[in-house]
């Protein structure tokens, strides 16, 4: 379906069809997709899928979570939570949003995002638990508010309701 919306798209930047009739074709091919049993990308969302409502945090592994800490909070303004001395939460923005910077593991001290978490509307352990295995994603239990899944890349994505926050210590 994509390759179809994507010559139709042509066609019309290259002047071969009227704005109209770009429409028309779109209309169509999502009426025959659906007919077919294809799903558009924002029915699936809006039948089953979870709404993201803001970024939870970002939890990644730096060569020196002080240095990186520092950095954040000097630059923009971020408020440490939980320093532990091998990482910290920094909190900003309205939503509750952290960034988590810690220590590479051993063996591994290349700095790589560890992962993202995503804060979704109406969580609901249970019915977010049974989505996710429905979707096949083998759903992993963090927190009484979150789950980690494998994106198709096969990065780590964590699914989270608004109660989860950072860890004050």
């Amino acid at each position: 379906m994509e390759h179809i919306i994507a010559n139709l798209l042509s066609d019309f930047e290259h002047g071969k069809m009227t704005r109209r009739q770009l429409i028309q074709s779109l209309a169509l091919t999502a009426a025959a997709a659906s007919a077919a049993g294809a799903t558009p990308l924002a029915a699936a969302a809006d039948d089953h899928g979870f709404k993201a409502v803001a970024v939870n945090h970002i939890s990644y592994q730096v060569a020196d979570y002080k240095r990186t800490r520092d950095f954040y909070v000097d630059l923009l303004g971020m408020k440490p939570v939980g320093d532990n001395g091998r990482q910290v939460n920094l909190t900003f923005g309205d939503h509750g949003t952290w960034l988590l910077p810690r220590n590479g593991r051993e063996g591994n001290p290349t700095p790589k995002v560890d992962h993202i978490a995503y804060t979704i509307e109406d969580w609901d352990k249970d019915k977010v638990k049974a989505e996710l295995e429905r979707r096949g994603l083998s759903p992993r239990e963090d927190t009484e508010n979150s789950f980690h899944v494998k994106d198709p890349d096969g990065f780590d994505l964590q699914i989270s309701g608004k109660g989860m926050k950072p860890a004050a210590q």
